[in-house]
């Protein structure tokens, strides 16, 4: 009747009760007349004559078929509940009253770094980041006094290797007997979802700003190209022996520096696109390191691979990125040092790095390190953010200008530091498909030109000022003051067949026909028209895709008079 594997149990449960002569307890199934088993359970011993010799047996057994149900019920619960917390996405750890862990699953033992070995016997907030741990403690201590219910809260927490992570989760109390024993802590790990809401947050604070510096810029740039042209002038007019020429060539420095004040501004605007082109880096790199650091007492390393391949950006743009980390280098370190410059090729593939927020492809990776002083921690997340800045003198643009701009050509930046230990900036520009274009050496311009020029420009300071320079290099010039004007002049000129060799056009014009609707009005009359667009607004899309709108050439306001000579003498050939 006994249940077959269940025999020798039973017997070696009868032999040890004769072995010790003791009390023996024995579970076994026994068949019912129906033909199921029941879960027995026996007790009993025997009993002895005078020679030690076992007599007879005094058993009692009773049903234990539900007992045994429910015993094999919780095991199996237990197994769930072991396994769901040991497979957990979530980190989960049991601490008992005095705060110190006595279990932690992977998830958790990922999150912090710790393995469970490692992690046990320490005090939970060991683990959490110096800034909330004393608070933290305190909330735990409390809790445990008074009980009750605890809200979700998000903690930082400091892993094994120094990182900081973010994670959200509650604490809940253990009882035993009606008295706190321990808590369960649940958290989950929200660090990658705080890195996207913060660079969310940058580029909505970085297009707020782009809003407002694109409202700016065009009058501004306007502005300074009346002072520079009649200050350019001027300095033509009295030449270099004069005693006044150095005041006016200072006065024209400070106005271009005034316009790289408004570039950076501009860097932020919406419509500042880079005019990208397959770009070689060696050269840019060493020009705009060293132009950073002229009367400079850092010296740089450049590590550069032979066969890096050309980048996909507007050089004028990466090269501000490259001078305003340099730059920031340098003065970290005011009694000098090394600066390295690497550059190196990068293929990320669909499944490439993580960590790194691009698609996968081909990319050039640029690093530049310095050996200063280091970001504080608590810098660090603010160091791309407009007009954050440390030091006295800072404006705070230059990091902000460099996230910007890399973001604007599909790429990515990070910073890694450490007090005492120095800097890192990483960037991850898009690698190009095509090399770049070897340097040919260009005609220079003559001293003076030679054409006929149709000026159009709704500003009469920045007009006059245009003129004057134009006519000085050898140009005959006829000016307009909107896109109508100028059309009009340009069909007459052309019927009576005296035609305009170009025509420079101001791209915007309030409350009037502006460049980009003249230049299609003046092509429609004449396909041959060689037609230049200018602008303070030098990110607008029609300045960086000119060529796509039917223009020539392009030049930004305010200019100097060899960069108007140069664009006329490659637009016209003299």
């Amino acid at each position: 009747l006994l249940y077959p594997e269940d025999s020798e149990t039973v017997r070696n449960a009868v032999i040890q009760s004769l072995k010790s002569r003791q009390t023996v307890t024995v579970q076994f199934r026994f068949r019912h007349k129906n033909g199921h088993y029941l879960w027995m359970e026996a007790n009993g011993k025997f009993i002895y004559n005078d020679q030690g010799q076992a007599v007879k047996g005094i058993f009692s057994s009773r049903d234990i078929s539900q007992r045994r149900a429910a015993e094999n019920g919780l095991r199996e619960s237990e197994e769930k509940y072991r396994s769901l917390v040991q497979e957990s996405a979530a980190g989960y750890g049991l601490v008992d009253k005095e705060g110190k862990f006595i279990l932690l699953n992977p998830a958790l033992a990922k999150i912090s770094g710790y393995s469970e070995q490692e992690a046990l016997g320490h005090y939970f907030w060991d683990f959490i980041h110096p800034e909330q741990r004393e608070l933290i403690k305190k909330f735990f201590q409390q809790r445990v006094q008074e009980g009750g219910a605890s809200p979700v809260k998000e903690l930082k927490i400091l892993t094994k290797d120094g990182q900081t992570k973010y994670v959200i989760g509650r604490p809940i109390l253990v009882y035993k007997a009606g008295k706190v024993v321990g808590q369960q802590i649940v958290v989950i790990d929200i660090t990658e979802k705080r890195k996207l809401e913060e660079e969310l947050q940058k580029q909505e604070t970085l297009e707020s700003l782009g809003v407002l510096a694109g409202g700016i810029a065009h009058d501004f740039n306007n502005i300074l190209m009346a002072i520079v042209g009649h200050i350019s002038f001027a300095a033509m007019k009295i030449g270099t022996e004069h005693e006044a020429f150095e005041s006016l060539a200072e006065a024209e420095k400070a106005a271009f520096r005034a316009k790289d004040l408004t570039e950076q501004l501009l860097t932020f605007s919406q419509g500042g696109a880079p005019i990208k082109k397959a770009t070689s880096l060696p050269e840019l790199l060493k020009d705009s390191a060293g132009f950073a650091l002229r009367g400079s007492n850092v010296a740089v390393k450049y590590s550069i691979a032979e066969n890096l391949w050309a980048a996909e950006a507007d050089p004028g743009q990466l090269s501000r990125v490259i001078h305003n980390i340099v730059l920031n280098a340098d003065q970290s370190m005011p009694k000098g040092g090394t600066i390295e410059i690497k550059a190196e090729n990068m293929t990320l593939a669909e499944n490439g790095q993580k960590n790194l927020p691009l698609a996968q492809g081909k990319y050039v990776k640029i690093s530049i390190t310095d050996s200063g002083m280091g970001i504080p921690e608590e810098y660090l997340p603010k160091i791309f953010d407009p007009f954050f800045t440390t030091k006295q003198k800072g404006s705070g643009l230059g990091l902000s200008i460099a996230y910007s701009v890399i973001k604007k050509h599909g790429g990515h930046i990070e910073v890694e530091s450490k007090v005492g230990h120095g800097t890192a900036f990483h960037l991850y520009i898009p690698a190009s498909d095509k090399p770049a274009p070897e340097k040919r050496a260009e005609k220079q311009p003559p001293v003076q030109g030679k054409g006929k020029i149709l000026l159009m420009e709704d500003d009469a300071a920045v007009r006059n000022a245009a003129v004057h320079i134009l006519e000085h290099i050898g140009y005959q010039v006829v000016s307009s003051r909107d896109g109508v004007e100028a059309v009009a002049l340009y069909q007459e000129a052309l019927t009576k067949g005296e035609p305009f060799d170009a025509v420079i056009l101001d791209l915007t014009v309030p409350g009037g026909m502006g460049g980009e609707e003249a230049v299609k009005k003046l092509l429609a009359i004449d396909p041959a028209a060689k037609v230049i667009v200018s602008s303070g607004y030098s990110t607008d899309p029609v300045m960086a895709e000119y060529k796509k709108y039917g223009f020539k050439g392009v030049i930004a306001k305010p200019y100097k008079i060899q960069q108007l000579r140069e664009l006329l003498f490659k637009t016209i050939g003299r």
